[in-house]
């Protein structure tokens, strides 16, 4: 890892020269479906760790937010018939804009009680994806979404798909670099090391934290539209509490608060299972093992810096000598 840090730009390269040409080098539908997963979840995991990893909410319910995306994307493409290019925005602001509904009453909490909102709002909206049936087609789904067309010309081939979703992976974590290395950038990560001091020093941390939650869940919007012209279907069951799991796991076992480390997890834990589908009914196990796994041997994610571990440690030796303390006082 250390190596692929100090060599950015040789290791930036190869890896974009591989993936332009990965659809030209396997002509196989079932292992281009596979590559076109990976990107998705990259992006998933990307907009995810932009709220868990820079700003320290914890958000265990970015289901919901791709839900609104999909489902959006295919209302007004069936019943308005309006472009993929088109709908791109439009899902990302729609996710953004549930996020504020969400963001607005909720994020003076911390902690657990910010996560159990996320999960409760992420099964809302689900349960309501399920319920109006009048919009949603409730269990039914929304079939029969559009192909995306290209200067008239439609998108069929997984080829087709795989460029189009690494060209929106790509944009995204240019962005999302971009933007973390910026002034708002250090504003969130002052706010995920010490809030009351970012307050004192007058960072606005409640408008930057809801910035932050509309940022990250934008690209889940994105995330959700693709996902909708992909796969010609959307229903309720695409977008269940485990997929938030999952998406979670993605990004602790990578590591939170690196751009490299969802990556790494989306592609781990993609291609996992389905490297071993005799065990795909275990899926949720084998991710709960690799976050147990990883929080043990390394607990700042697979791309994580040392210096996260080493604080990490200190906060446990802390904790300890506290106990021992207070078990003393208390004795």
């Amino acid at each position: 890892m250390a190596w692929f840090k100090k060599h950015w730009f040789v290791s930036t390269t190869f890896a974009a020269i591989i993936l332009l040409v990965f659809p030209l080098l396997v002509d196989n539908d079932y292992y281009q479906r596979v590559a076109i997963t990976v990107l998705l979840y990259m992006v998933l995991a990307t907009s995810l760790n932009i709220i868990n990893g820079y700003s320290g909410q914890f958000n265990i319910g970015h289901a919901a937010f791709y839900c609104v995306g999909a489902y959006v994307a295919a209302i007004l493409a069936t019943r308005y018939h309006l472009s993929f290019w088109v709908l791109l925005p439009i899902s990302g602001a729609a996710a953004s804009l549930a996020s504020c509904f969400l963001g607005l009453p909720t994020l003076r909490l911390k902690g657990i009680f910010l996560a159990m909102c996320t999960l409760g709002f992420s099964e809302i909206v689900r349960l309501t994806a399920l319920n109006w049936i009048s919009l949603t087609r409730g269990p039914m789904g929304i079939p029969g979404i559009p192909f995306p067309e290209v200067f008239g010309v439609p998108l069929k081939y997984n080829w087709q798909f795989y460029y189009v979703i690494l060209g929106l992976a790509a944009l995204a974590i240019f962005v999302c670099h971009r933007v973390v290395h910026s002034r708002i950038g250090r504003a969130w990560i002052a706010i995920r090391e010490d809030e009351l001091a970012a307050r004192s020093m007058g960072v606005p941390t409640f408008l930057y934290k809801l910035l932050n939650l509309a940022f990250g869940t934008f690209w889940a919007g994105v995330a959700g539209c693709f996902y909708a012209f992909f796969s010609s279907y959307v229903s309720p069951d695409s977008f269940t509490l485990d997929e938030g799991f999952s998406i979670l796991a993605m990004v602790l076992v990578g590591g939170q608060g690196t751009l490299l480390g969802p990556i790494i997890g989306a592609f781990f834990l993609t291609v996992l299972p389905e490297a071993f589908r005799f065990v795909a009914e275990y899926r949720l196990v084998i991710f709960g093992l690799a976050i147990l796994v990883t929080m043990h041997v390394r607990p700042q994610g697979i791309a994580g810096s040392t210096t996260l571990s080493m604080r990490y440690r200190e906060a446990q030796k802390d904790d300890v000598a506290s106990d021992i303390e207070t078990g003393g006082i208390a004795s």
